[in-house]
């Protein structure tokens, strides 16, 4: 009759415990409904306050190299080409021969004006005799004035044909020196257009071409876009650029490397071309050394231009959203507030920041991936950078 007495009192041990637990649960479902929601801590973040800076500016842009001066060279006279005078691609000085025309029909024309010359030389010795003869004796009415008259006369035409004469002469000189094709400039030279034992016609036929590359052109086109926003902001005080608009140029070349030497804008067109929508702006390098050569393709970049008051942020608090670019603002109440901003240049690892910003903003930098719109946040101590990797993110309050 024990066993009875002995299931009771289990059951009554194991409602006991039960009640505890029960009781225990409530406490702890009571305790949990008293705390506030979200329980994880705010995350931490690092901020950047906002404030300007003189920021210098540059302005990248794709160029092509060109001569700085391309002269056509050109036979004055039609014959026969003899011979060429350069190697095809090298270095020409100024006068230099490049190519020689035969020059014989040209001394035959030569010796016949000479000839020419000493006939209307004589001719003229001959008149003026003549008339220094009939003077004295038509002072005496030994003659009559029209004899006189008329050797005066045939004197005058002498030496007039005497001017002509050398005239040809210095003619038939001139087409000799000019069988000696001569380059107009220092330069370089490019193939031969014509071999020898050809005819050409005088100036109308192309032999070769020459091209100065020291110093040297850089061509390249600006957006429009991009020229009305720097015109707008140098007239708004935003940017002041260089005086007279010369900006220094430096170039990067197709290898990667940087070339040695700077230049400085010498030209801009007041057009824009309607096909590219680029204006057209010439830089001016210099090029001793003769590294670059025409027909090269360049990066470009300006400086010399500065934003007195600039507001920057560094790049990876710039966030694309679907309304355009923004960035994470630390409030008043510490919660994260979206804020879309306008950029502008890239300025090393920032953005420059057009519109979207004043001074004193906190813009958040790190922690970006932990936090949402009006999510609680905490700044972190200065130095230290959350991991945004090991975040557990609620893009959103827990409610």
């Amino acid at each position: 009759m024990r066993q009875p007495s002995v299931t009771l009192a289990l059951r009554a041990t194991a409602r006991a415990v039960i009640a505890i637990a029960i009781a225990a649960a409530v406490a702890a479902c009571e305790q949990a409904d008293s705390q506030p929601h979200g329980q994880m801590p705010p995350p931490e973040v690092n901020v950047v306050a906002v404030a300007t800076k003189p920021l210098p500016v540059t302005y990248e842009y794709v160029g092509q190299t060109t001569g700085f001066r391309d002269v056509e060279v050109r036979a004055r006279v039609t014959g026969i080409v003899l011979k060429r005078n350069y190697r095809e691609g090298s270095p020409v000085k100024h006068g230099q021969s490049l190519f020689s025309i035969d020059p014989a029909p040209f001394q035959v024309a030569l010796a016949k004006a000479e000839a020419d010359l000493a006939t209307a030389n004589a001719r003229l010795a001959q008149a003026r005799r003549e008339a220094e003869r009939l003077k004295p004796v038509a002072d005496i009415k030994a003659v009559s004035q029209k004899e006189l008259d008329d050797a005066v006369s045939a004197e005058q035409i002498a030496a007039a044909e005497l001017k002509g004469a050398r005239a040809r002469v210095d003619e038939a000189k001139l087409n000799l020196e000019y069988t000696r094709v001569e380059s107009p400039i220092s330069g370089i030279s490019t193939r031969a257009l014509r071999s020898e034992g050809t005819l050409v016609s005088g100036p109308d036929v192309l032999l070769t071409i020459v091209t100065q590359i020291d110093p040297i052109y850089v061509i390249f086109g600006i957006p429009e876009p991009e020229l009305l926003r720097i015109r707008r902001d140098a007239d708004a005080g935003k940017l002041k650029l260089p005086l007279d608009e010369r900006f220094d140029v430096s170039i990067r070349l197709a290898d990667g490397s940087t070339y040695g030497k700077t230049g400085r804008l010498g030209f801009t067109d007041a057009r824009v071309d309607p096909q590219t929508g680029t204006v057209d702006a010439r830089a001016e390098l210099p090029n001793p050394s003769g590294l670059l050569r025409p027909g090269q393709f360049a990066r470009v970049t300006l400086t010399g231009a500065v934003r007195p008051e600039a507001i920057t942020v560094p790049q990876r608090a710039v966030l694309d959203g679907p309304k355009g670019k923004f960035v994470y603002v630390v409030n008043a109440e510490s919660k994260a507030e979206a804020r879309p901003v306008e950029v502008g240049e890239w300025a090393g690892d920032e953005w420059i920041i057009r519109s979207g910003l004043a001074v004193g903003d906190r813009v958040i930098v790190d922690g970006v991936l932990k936090i949402g719109p009006g999510a609680p946040v905490h700044i972190a101590a200065p130095g230290a950078r959350p991991d945004d990797k090991k975040a557990s993110v609620p893009q959103a309050a827990t409610k």
